[in-house]
């Protein structure tokens, strides 16, 4: 039976993630690794926690041990926004972790383990517009930078351990489930609950900066494809392209005013804006179409749709 780890289940990505695998591979089978002693509700109700922080190998060790762990999921990260305000502090999470990660693998012998990396691994010299496999990578944020060594670092423990390490190059996630932390593309979530909750939104790129954007239920469904395809299938593996839409910062506004004429959008670009122009604009993602089948669901307004469903269901609640 395959007993999973996921390190970060409190994050964006993580926190859905972790439900997701308890529905596939049953509650006691998932565990989250939760860098406080209080996490969600909603990840300590449905199932098992641990504290783990991913900087101390011993806390590994012992949520490894403790169930029996197989597989982990790495989800602990600090993204490019916050990145650049505390580089070393992205540096020793994001590698340093990485890291701690890949040694208790080797040393358990675990059936697999996933490390999402990000489109933030491409830069200025990179081709903007669908951005190939195989690139130039030349990262201007110290995420970047970390992502392009943990692919390295991944597809090294692959070659030269036996390890299954897997990863794909997430582009922004948007959800109307939990808020992002921290990352250049938060704009494309902060629309949505400004627009439910106030009619108007202050944009920090500009209207014209375009960028690879996926909604949260085809993230899922990139993971956990990743995660069952057949290992012997696989070219690649720490650094898949994944696409499912582009778009620009205004043809996202105009989406929203499709379903809210008087929304209300301006536009202030900040220190971010650079960042979103070192990245490309859509990338090609023949690579996991052709290896395990990926295939996106949801276009811009379908997710649109979805996104201010959601959320304004929750207003009417006073949860947000």
């Amino acid at each position: 039976m395959t007993k999973i780890l996921v390190i970060g289940s409190a994050g964006q990505i993580g926190s859905e993630l972790t439900l997701n695998l308890r529905e596939l591979y049953g509650d006691d089978n998932v565990i989250a690794g939760i860098i406080t002693s209080k996490p969600p509700e909603i990840l300590s109700e449905t199932g098992p926690w641990e504290i783990v922080d991913i900087l101390d190998r011993q806390m590994i060790v012992s949520a490894v041990k403790s169930h029996r762990v197989d597989t982990i999921v790495n989800m602990a990260a600090i993204l490019s926004a916050t990145g650049e305000g505390n580089p070393m502090l992205a540096w020793d999470v994001n590698m340093n972790g990485l890291i701690n990660v890949l040694e208790v693998a080797r040393e358990f012998k675990m059936k697999q383990v996933l490390v999402p990396s990000s489109i933030a691994v491409f830069g200025p010299a990179t081709p903007v517009n669908h951005t190939p496999q195989e690139t130039v990578l030349n990262p201007t944020t110290i995420y970047g930078v970390t992502k392009v060594a943990g692919e390295l670092l991944g597809d090294y423990y692959v070659k030269r351990y036996g390890l299954d390490v897997r990863g794909l190059r997430y582009p922004g996630i948007i959800s109307h489930k939990t808020l992002p932390g921290g990352g250049t593309t938060d704009y494309a979530v902060a629309i949505y609950y400004e627009a439910v909750k106030n009619r108007k939104y202050t944009c920090f790129v500009n209207e014209e900066t375009r960028l690879p954007m996926m909604y949260m239920p085809d993230c899922l469904k990139a993971t956990i494809e990743l995660m069952q395809a057949d290992f012997k299938t696989l070219g690649h593996h720490c650094n898949f392209n994944v696409g499912a839409m582009s778009f620009t910062a205004g043809e996202l506004a105009l989406s929203v005013k499709k379903h809210m004429p008087d929304f209300e959008i301006n536009y202030k670009p900040d220190e971010r804006q650079k960042i979103a122009d070192s990245w490309p604009d859509s990338v090609d993602d023949t690579a996991a179409r052709e290896e395990w089948g990926w295939k996106h669901e949801y276009d811009l307004d379908n997710m649109t749709r979805d996104m201010l469903k959601a959320i304004s269901e929750k207003h009417e609640k006073g949860l947000i």
